[in-house]
């Protein structure tokens, strides 16, 4: 038989007049089960015996608690409860706040696919550091001017023009390597360093326009592919950003069959097509010495199934490519212009985005790659 829903709160007043045995029973609980709690509220501060009574709040874990006595007097005269945050636990309450508020996401209507197309061939679509929300002025950075009105103009028009000029490949795959916002609160900053971003906008803004772009992307591949996968990877800039992103669009094309959209909260993602196997990180925390051995050890099954091995990255904001021991490296450029930041740090990668074909059999076979000039040609 389920065992009630019974909060902390009943339990430890329960407890307070009646013994763990009793306990159980009163609640029709196993004992186990009620001491498994009393374990769990311990570690959370609630520990009478030893003058501990408070429990910490939801989202934190305790630190320590520190106890003034009076002499002759047996309970504590002051305490200090200190707390620090459980980054496991409030990550497990942001992801459910996502899901609960993106429960009632307008939802879009299964579209036509294509005619035809070729199952032996993936496209890829690697974005690399978006940076959606920043904001750039020319005459500081010595280059282009840059906004959320250009980024969305130049990111879906590259995307538009990759798609044209990619095949009619069965499947297709959208790889936001991560940072695809500049910034991941109402701040404007950064949540693991706290650094302040020149930003173009409110947050709010930010994440409609962000939103926005990458639905326009998923509808320019849908036109030409049969399935179109979309994986959101975590970066430095938007570490709440990329997983509220990829719940929102999982409810959004819940009725859609064509688009898988990979919610999975992991730093790591992996696509295998026939003989090819890539993975996909930010590139932030691990190392590029370090990753042909993440895929092994990760994907052991896939290594030895596939011959042809990739590892795309982001962060960098330039192209490098480096092979390694059965796995090829790369990272990518950005379509966004450069900051005031990077302009200062001497930092001038050329900026553009690439669609690279991969065949079952033999790998890689063809790539294509778009900047922001094209665009500018196409427009005129």
């Amino acid at each position: 038989m389920a065992e009630r829903k019974v909060t902390d709160e009943q339990i430890i007043e329960a407890l307070k007049t009646m013994s763990v045995g009793q306990t159980a029973k009163h609640f029709e609980m196993d004992r186990r089960s009620i001491e498994r709690r009393k374990a769990s509220m311990v570690r959370k501060g609630w520990s009478p015996e030893h003058d501990m009574t408070h429990i910490v709040p939801d989202g934190f874990k305790l630190k320590g608690t520190s106890s003034l006595y009076k002499e002759g007097v047996k309970a504590p005269v002051l305490q200090w409860v200190k707390t620090t945050v459980d980054s496991e636990r409030q990550h497990a309450m942001l992801l459910a706040a996502c899901e609960a508020m993106s429960q009632d996401l307008p939802q879009v209507d299964p579209i036509r696919g294509p005619i035809s197309t070729l199952s032996q061939l993936m496209a890829v679509y690697p974005i690399g550091d978006a940076h959606i929300g920043m904001r750039a002025w020319g005459e500081e950075t010595q280059g282009d001017s840059w906004d959320m009105t250009e980024a969305e103009r130049v990111q879906c028009g590259a995307m538009a023009a990759l798609v044209d000029l990619a095949p009619p490949a069965s499947s297709a795959v959208i790889i936001n390597l991560g940072d695809w916002l500049h910034a991941d609160n109402m701040e404007g900053m950064t949540s693991r360093s706290g650094h302040v971003m020149d930003l173009d906008g409110r947050y709010a803004k930010m994440i409609s326009v962000g939103i926005k772009v990458m639905r326009q992307c998923i509808s320019s591949a849908l036109k030409k592919h049969d399935t179109v996968r979309v994986i959101n990877v975590v970066g430095n800039h938007d570490d709440t950003g990329a997983l509220w992103m990829s719940v929102a669009l999982y409810h959004t094309y819940e009725n859609e069959p064509r688009v898988i959209i990979d919610r999975a909260p992991s730093a790591f993602h992996y696509i295998e097509h026939g003989k090819v196997l890539i993975g996909t990180n930010h590139g932030h925390n691990c190392k590029g010495d370090r990753l042909p051995g993440v895929m092994a050890t990760d994907q052991a099954e896939a290594w030895g199934r596939t011959k042809f091995r990739y590892w795309y990255l982001g962060h960098v904001h330039h192209q490098t490519v480096k092979e390694c021991s059965g796995v090829t490296l790369e990272t990518f450029g950005t379509l966004t212009a450069k900051d005031a930041w990077a302009a200062f740090g001497g930092y001038r990668a050329q900026q553009n985005m690439k669609c690279i074909i991969h065949h079952k059999e033999f790998g890689e076979v063809a790539r294509h790659t778009v900047n922001p000039d094209m665009l500018k040609e196409v427009a005129a």
